[in-house]
């Protein structure tokens, strides 16, 4: 057994999330975290949202509201809608709580000490019409190493390198369009170069691991050949305040050395909440620890890079060398599983355009399983992929309803019809045993190939089970035998049935865990396959109103201790089967024209 981190890319509170989001941080987290609970392994799922920033300044002026109003508001919206999903944090928190701030601070003072923080003074970029500072990402304009339009001020996505908004040719403020103004301001950087050797050490690594998306260790290392100093403080009066600048309160930590910094601090709450505070030592202080880091292409360099950094200048092991703090020498990532973009009828998501499908309203519409299941099968694991309303339409119908969902619905009709309860085999045919063994020996095939990130590939593996156990029902004709001379002979089928029915559903259960508890139950079962996340509402454990009032919000967790192995499980002769209703719901194809009329404003 292995201790597990995963840890899930953090939702940014400045709205709702779209289905790309949980396509890139959300999904595959969650497939990989249930399966390696099902091998027995002690994993640690832990996110929240990300709430300080420039971004949510903005949005929270737009709306009239202040910062923290905004952030509770979007918080909430964002952990329904993520256990709603069904994914299963064991602890899904925010960045605003007093335990963060004291995570954060800690880690800076110690990076600070030891060496591997700077004040330099640099130019910043200021907006003329607010005085508001411009956060890097918040400024594009030409890159002026490969000419693209549309890079932002801290790199380019399309050739990779890391930029400064200063290096920008023809800069403007993607809030209005303004030319920003830069000023002189001293900031804390942090001392990349002098962790480089470290870095690079580190990275090579990984590579010969060969476990690394090629897409992620080619961008990283790629990212060592330019690298300088990095700003770690903003100009800014809604953050973290930085600590030994407290006479300066419009100085606040860099949104994304707060943000990063939160997997260690929710891991830290989360052994709080517990009763164990020291526990998350286990995950984070063990070298035999491992840690899988899951987010959408656009924030490598923060997990690749800067956190890596962040970690092994907290540890001490950089050129200036170092000691760690009270929290110990902390593990840096076995792995960043990051996927690529998901895009929306062949467009790129923009919200402000009206190309975007958001979380809520997805749901409200359509099965959480039937948007899972899109994900998995067709999402951007290692390349960019379309949601198009048809081809959801037709994997839906197609795959989950008339191949899946119609073995479950024929077998459990079939045993409820003629048995009334899953039935007692007798001698096995050839064609019976074959089923039967090559549907067991999925679970090691589709098991190594989620370990290995290759959920696409697991999940394709399942449905050729899938079409296979089919093709038996096809081949046996269980429904045309009769109840009197060939009833040993049925009953032996649609115990095979049953059988293989269970199997799939374990296989199935990370991807689809709302419908694997609905299909256990469909087959006499509890309907506890897969342990579902819930919501709890919490006081902070820090800190309080400025009025003093106590400071509560809503948390995802969950008890995820009693699922089953990742292995067969036999079915229990005499388990009373009803007749079933469809776990699935087949959507009409009317439904493609009606989402194409109901997004008509796509890309206007």
């Amino acid at each position: 057994m292995s201790r597990i981190l995963s840890a899930v890319a953090w939702p940014y509170a400045n709205g709702p999330r779209h289905i790309g989001h949980v396509a890139g941080f959300g999904v595959p987290s969650d497939v990989f975290s249930r399966y390696m609970r099902m091998r027995g392994h002690d994993v640690l799922m832990v996110s929240g949202t990300d709430e300080h920033g420039t971004p949510i300044l903005v949005a929270a002026d737009q709306q009239g509201m202040k910062p923290r109003e905004l952030a509770d508001k979007n918080n909430r919206m964002i952990v329904e809608d993520l256990v709603a999903l069904g994914l299963s944090y064991d602890l899904f928190t925010r960045t605003t709580t007093g335990n963060h701030y004291q995570v954060v601070q800690s880690m800076f003072e110690v990076v600070r000490d030891n060496g591997y923080m700077m004040v330099q003074t640099t130019r910043g970029a200021v907006s003329p019409s607010t005085g508001r500072t411009l956060p890097d990402r918040y400024i594009e304009g030409t890159c002026p190493i490969c000419g693209t339009e549309g890079a932002r001020g801290d790199q380019c996505d399309a050739c990779g390198n890391q930029l400064d908004p200063t290096d920008l040719i023809d800069p403007r403020s993607k809030i209005n369009g303004e030319v920003p103004k830069f000023v002189e301001t001293d900031h804390y950087f942090l001392d990349l170069p002098a962790l480089a050797r470290a870095l690079s050490a580190w990275l090579d690594d990984r590579e010969e691991s060969g476990r690394w998306r090629p897409n992620v260790i080619r961008f990283s290392k790629n990212f060592l050949e330019d690298i300088r100093p990095r700003a770690m403080t903003r100009d800014i009066d809604w953050g973290i305040p930085v600590p030994g600048w407290e006479d300066q309160p419009s100085k606040r930590l860099y949104v994304w050395f707060d943000a990063v910094v939160g997997y260690l601090s929710a891991s830290i709450e989360w052994a709080r909440r517990t009763g164990d505070p020291q526990a998350w030592r286990k995950w984070w202080n063990d070298p035999e620890a491992l840690s899988y880091y899951f987010m959408g292409k656009d924030n490598i360099v923060f997990h690749s890079q800067i956190w890596p950094a962040e970690l092994l200048g907290y540890n001490g092991e950089g050129d200036k060398g170092g000691q760690p703090g009270d929290f110990g020498k902390l593990n840096l990532p076995t792995e960043v599983v990051s996927s690529e973009f998901l895009t929306m009828e062949g467009r790129k998501f923009a919200s402000s355009r009206g190309i975007v499908i958001y979380v809520r309203d997805m749901l409200e519409r359509y099965q959480a399983d039937a948007l899972r299941y899109f994900i998995s099968a067709a999402g951007p694991e290692t390349s960019d992929a379309d949601f198009t309303w048809a081809e959801f339409v037709r994997r839906t119908n197609d795959e989950l309803v008339a191949g899946w969902g119609n073995l479950v619905n024929r077998t459990a009709s079939m045993i409820a019809k003629r048995f009334g309860q899953i039935p007692a085999p007798a001698q096995l045919q050839d064609i019976d045993s074959a089923l039967l063994a090559e549907v067991q020996s999925g679970f090691e095939t589709v098991g190594g190939l989620i370990e290995r990130h290759h959920q696409k590939a697991a999940l394709a593996a399942i449905m050729k089970l899938v079409a296979k156990a089919n093709k038996y029902v096809t081949e046996t004709e269980p429904f045309k035998l009769k109840a009197d001379d060939e009833r040993e002979r049925l009953g032996t089928i649609l115990w095979t049935l049953a059988q293989v029915v269970a199997d799939l559903n374990l296989m199935l259960s990370p991807f689809l865990p709302h419908s694997a508890n609905a299909v256990d139950q469909v087959m006499g079962g509890a309907g506890q396959v897969a342990p579902m996340p819930r919501i709890e509402e919490v006081t902070d454990l820090d800190a309080k109103a400025d009025d003093g009032a106590e400071l509560s919000y809503p948390i995802i967790t969950g008890d995820y201790t009693n699922v089953p192995k990742w292995e067969r499980r036999e079915v229990a002769v005499g388990t009373p089967v009803s007749k079933p209703k469809p776990v699935f719901v087949k959507l009409d194809p009317s439904v493609v024209e009606e989402e194409l009329e109901r997004y008509a404003n796509l890309g206007k």
